[in-house]
Formats: structure tokens, sequence, C-alpha cells
């Protein structure tokens, strides 16, 4: 028959899973504590990545880097504006931080070069595609007119043609570019992961 466990020794058991999962709950909370330093950082307050990794635990900074990074390379986007090259040159300067490498820094200097010639670019090509569809724009508006008895101005966006139109040619424009930041999102992941010290 076979040996009846005390109390003791069976708690003494769960204790040690406790122990287990306690440094995965730590390294965990110092990823999601990454996270929100990230954000933080990126909305402009004046937190200091770098501070902020060396005053955590030595064994959860790894994690906590990882919650910065997951944070910063999901920002890699099209920008929309300036506000938006703003914030991409913030995260150019965290991920630059986090990893290191004075050769990521370069490469994404050039990011942000191609990606302030992409709002350039955009806006010209916008008013290109509005200009190229605006005779039939007119032809609209004259129909609409004479049906309607009254004089009728459509906003381009607000024709399902010249959208279609539009979302076309445009998608051609931000495909040359997303294929730069996706390079620049694995050259991003290569850097880091070599950053890492192989043992954690």
């Amino acid at each position: 028959m076979g040996r009846i466990k005390s109390a003791l020794e069976i708690a003494l058991e769960r204790t040690e899973s406790v122990r287990g999962d306690k440094a995965s709950i730590d390294q965990f909370e110092a990823k999601q504590r990454g996270k929100r330093v990230a954000n933080e950082f990126l909305a402009g307050t004046k937190v200091n990545l770098g501070d902020e990794i060396k005053k955590a635990p030595p064994e959860q900074q790894e994690s906590l880097k990882q919650g910065v990074f997951d944070v910063l390379l999901s920002q890699i986007t099209l920008p929309r504006g300036e506000d938006d090259l703003k914030r991409l040159e913030a995260v150019g300067k965290g991920l630059s931080l986090i990893i290191g490498d004075s050769r990521f820094s370069a490469l994404y200097k050039q990011l942000n070069g191609a990606l302030s010639q992409y709002l350039d670019e955009s806006s010209q090509y916008e008013e290109a595609l509005r200009r190229q569809y605006a005779p039939r724009l007119r032809q609209k508006e004259e129909e609409l007119s004479r049906r309607l008895g009254r004089r009728i101005e459509l906003d381009p966006f607000q024709d399902a043609e010249f959208v279609a139109f539009y979302n076309q040619n445009m998608a051609t424009l931000k495909g040359n570019y997303e294929a730069a930041m996706e390079e620049v999102r694995e050259q991003a992941l290569r850097f880091f992961n070599r950053s890492i010290p192989s043992d954690s």
C-alpha cells in the first residue's frame, strides 16, 4: 500500500509550484509594465525608457524591454499627417534605445525620411486623382442639377465611384511604402533578438 502524504508534504509541494508560477507572473507583470511605459513614452510624458529599465530588478529587465519593444514595433505604421511623423520619430528613438545598435538607428532614420516623402507624395497623388476625376464629377453634378432643378455640388468622397477609384490608386502607393516598413519591422526584430542574452 502506498505511503499517505502528510498535510505538510502536500502543502510544500503546492508551494513549489506557486514559486514557479510567481516567477512567470513577475515576468508577465514586467512585460505589461513595459507596455505601459512605452505608451506613456509615446504620449509625450517625460518617461525615460533607459531609466525605467535600469530601475527594474535585473531578472525582469528583459521582460520589461520586451513589453516596450512590442508596443513600439506595433506603432510603425503609415502616417496620416505631420503629428504621426512626430510619433514615428519617438518610436524610432525608443526602438534605438532598446535595441542599442547604431545600424538600426541609421535604418530607421532612412525610414523616417521615406515616410515624410510618403506624406508629400500622397497629398500630391490625391490632388492628381481629384483632377483626373473632375470631368466625371462635373458630369454627375450637371445630371443631378438637371434632375433636381437646382445647382448641386458633390464632394468627390461622397461619390462611390470616385472612392473606389481613389482607394485602388492609393493602395498602389501605400503598398510601396508598406514593403519598406515591413522590412524595418523585420530588421528591428532581428536586432532586438540579438540584443537579448541567449541565457534569458
